[in-house]
């Protein structure tokens, strides 16, 4: 992928920013991760865990929005090595992740705010455990991070900000083709409760 189809936009928006507003946006939620383009010996569901964080909105209603999270994500795996037998088990991955999206205030209200957002994100790989060890999981065999596209829905209400909102995953999961999980993808769903300080519209 062409890094710089993604970046310059970016840089763009972050100039025509630098003088504008400046909002705060700390965040807590949930998030469900599950992967994509699975072998047929694997069947994988997604289950519950947990995001936290901030993002900065720099701009008025249109917006540069940069932000940092750590979660932990959980991600239950059947897999089938015959035909009459199953292993099932949960793959818990700890994150760092990095936004770098641009918003919009679809209603741009100084008490209730409607807004969508876009752009690339990264996501850093820092641990992988398993549930109940019953498969291994190891963190040498998984890419160190993954780029995604993500994209949100999200709501102001005087201070309070409600937003939910998918990463779609372009890097694989594993470094290698042929592994347990093969080219697999994430894709994650969230969402976040948190406040929102500064940045009144004008």
């Amino acid at each position: 992928m062409n890094l710089r189809i993604l970046v310059l936009p970016l840089f763009a928006a972050a100039i025509g920013t630098a003088s504008a507003q400046i909002a705060v946006n700390p965040q807590l939620g949930i998030n469900y991760t599950n992967l994509t383009n699975t072998p047929n010996n694997v069947v994988t569901s997604a289950a519950v865990g947990f995001q936290l964080g901030a993002d900065l909105r720099l701009g008025d209603r249109l917006y540069f929005q940069p932000g940092a999270f750590f979660g932990r994500s959980a991600t239950v795996i059947k897999f089938s090595p015959l035909d009459t037998s199953f292993i099932e088990d949960n793959l818990i991955r700890t994150t760092a992740k990095v936004k770098a999206l641009i918003g919009y205030n679809l209603i741009h209200g100084e008490s209730f705010r409607l807004r969508v957002n876009a752009g690339p994100t990264y996501e850093a790989l820092l641990s992988v455990d398993s549930k109940d060890d019953k498969i291994a999981f190891n963190k040498s065999d998984y890419n160190g991070g993954s780029f995604n596209m993500d994209g949100g829905l999200g709501v102001d209400l005087a201070f309070i900000t409600l937003e939910t909102g998918v990463s779609y995953g372009l890097s694989n999961a594993y470094k290698d083709q042929g592994k347990l999980l093969s080219d697999s993808k994430y894709f994650t769903w969230y969402a976040t409760l948190g406040f929102v300080i500064g940045g009144k519209p004008k």
